[in-house]
């Protein structure tokens, strides 16, 4: 495809984290349709921000690109003429505060199984992300109302939801790369190309299956096979995470997820007696320690002056699907969150749901659902529950709130618990937190 010149302005904010400032350039620098356009690069903190400029500019300098490039500290700056904003912030030291998220619950006798999305671990990561966020909405708002913002933070759901009701007007997506990592393992499963299968998806983010699957060269379900081979094959794989949660929906409820132990059994009370510990255990420290080194790596290479070769796409959505709305190509994009405006009918409709989108030059149309699995709907209600409080408990900066939101979290089994959870937590994250 030929250079469309389009002249947009894309918003990267959390440009400064390594990975995402460099992956999310690299896929701008590689589209045709976005030739011409600007990249503003935008975080506060100017150190990171400045390796990531000078990488990205040493890409377009190097190849001769069309494309400006800005970099700033003032989000009023970065975001003045905006037409899609790219959010991947995190409230530092972040793994500092994930492990306090995950430890401090457990010493309280709290079995979660992980402490980033789902349990109380993610009340309080909401609590410290989503008050920022707002405040780039807010700007959003009033500097650039007509763009599109384009969410990778987590926790996925609950910020998507809060962006709903405190900003109904703004345009927004979420997104997230996990449906996507996980469709090789049903093209596995049924020995056959992920080219061949028609998949339907969706439920809340990290918390939904796979509700209907048929090849594409007979037109035959495939759901009967996944049931009866996917036990054994999700058995025999060895990843990072694991799989035991999978089975066991798989088996119990007929439907298998597209996500591991670590993010599905965030929601589950029972969870804990299933899921892979060890596994768990495993994806969260090499997660946290594979990142830390890369992060190293890249701000090496930059100083070295070998940024430019850093600069490459990743496997991320945003621009492949800014593309599809320049290009008005009303293509339908597998997996992306949008409010449930009879998405999925018997689940709350003030909620933001995980579905497939047809993308045209209108943006992006939710295909709907229909009815979820019954069992499976009752686990995803809970959640609407808690999410529902968790965001009223943060518009209102209310520490009573909170505490009913860990009071009607399924992962909370104790009053006495969730008291003394939310006590000392607030008071070991009182710089991030603010309730009154």
């Amino acid at each position: 495809m030929e250079g469309m010149g389009n002249k947009e302005k894309i918003v990267l904010i959390g440009a400064g984290s390594l990975q995402f400032g460099l992956g999310a350039a690299g896929c701008v620098l590689n589209s045709k349709v976005l030739e011409g356009s600007t990249i503003s690069l935008h975080d506060i903190n100017a150190e990171s921000l400045d390796l990531v400029y000078q990488a990205c500019k040493a890409a377009i300098d190097e190849k001769k690109l069309d494309f400006t490039l800005e970099s700033t500290t003032n989000r009023s700056d970065a975001l003045k003429n905006a037409t899609f904003i790219i959010n991947s912030i995190e409230v530092a030291p972040r793994f500092v505060l994930w492990d306090q998220d995950y430890e401090i619950p457990r010493k309280f006798g709290n079995r979660q199984v992980f402490g980033e999305n789902g349990g109380p671990g993610a009340l309080f990561h909401c609590l410290r992300v989503i008050p920022p966020i707002l405040e780039i909405c807010e700007d959003v708002k009033k500097v650039c109302p007509n763009a599109l913002f384009m969410n990778f933070s987590n926790p996925m759901s609950r910020i998507c939801l809060a962006i709903k009701r405190k900003f109904p007007s703004l345009k927004f997506v979420g997104l997230c790369h996990e449906y996507h990592h996980h469709e090789l393992i049903v093209s596995r499963i049924l020995d056959t190309p992920l080219s061949n299968l028609e998949i339907l998806a969706g439920g809340l983010n990290h918390f939904g299956v796979i509700l209907d699957i048929k090849y594409k060269d007979t037109g035959k379900d495939a759901y009967p096979e996944i049931r009866k081979k996917g036990p054994s094959y999700l058995r025999s794989i060895k990843t990072m995470d694991g799989h035991n949660i999978m089975i066991y929906i798989l088996e119990k409820y007929g439907y298998i997820p597209y996500t591991t132990d670590s993010h599905y059994g965030e929601y589950i009370h029972w969870a804990w007696e299933i899921a892979d510990m060890g596994g768990i255990k495993n994806f969260k420290d090499t997660y946290m320690a594979s990142i830390d080194y890369a992060s190293n790596k890249i701000a090496k290479l930059i100083q070295r002056g070998r940024g430019a070769k850093l600069v490459k796409p990743d496997d991320e959505r945003a621009i492949p699907i800014i593309e599809e709305i320049l290009t008005d190509s009303n293509y339908q994009e597998a997996s992306v969150n949008l409010p449930n405006e009879g998405v999925i009918p018997n689940l709350p409709s003030d909620l933001v749901v995980e579905c497939p989108a047809i993308v045209n030059k209108d943006g992006l149309h939710a295909v709907e659902l229909g009815e979820y699995p019954k069992g499976l709907a009752g686990l995803l209600r809970n959640q609407a529950t808690v999410q529902d409080l968790v965001i009223e408990a943060i518009l209102s900066k209310s520490r009573e709130i909170a505490l009913q939101a860990l009071l009607a979290d399924p992962v909370v089994d104790s009053y006495t618990q969730a008291e003394k959870i939310l006590d000392k937590m607030l008071r070991v994250q009182s710089d991030y937190i603010n309730l009154e």
